[in-house]
């Protein structure tokens, strides 16, 4: 029975880990797309 809690915590774990990554890819993503907006701008 001591099994269960732990798998309990590491799949909360990995759900977090799984939000995070993805805003950072989001995060990243809409940097990257304001930059080249911006780039195209000045020209």
């Amino acid at each position: 029975m001591l099994g269960t809690p732990l798998l309990n915590v590491l799949a909360l774990v990995a759900f977090i880990l799984i939000i995070v990554v993805t805003g950072g890819v989001f995060y990243l993503t809409l940097v990257a797309w304001n930059y080249r907006r911006r780039q195209e701008q000045e020209k």
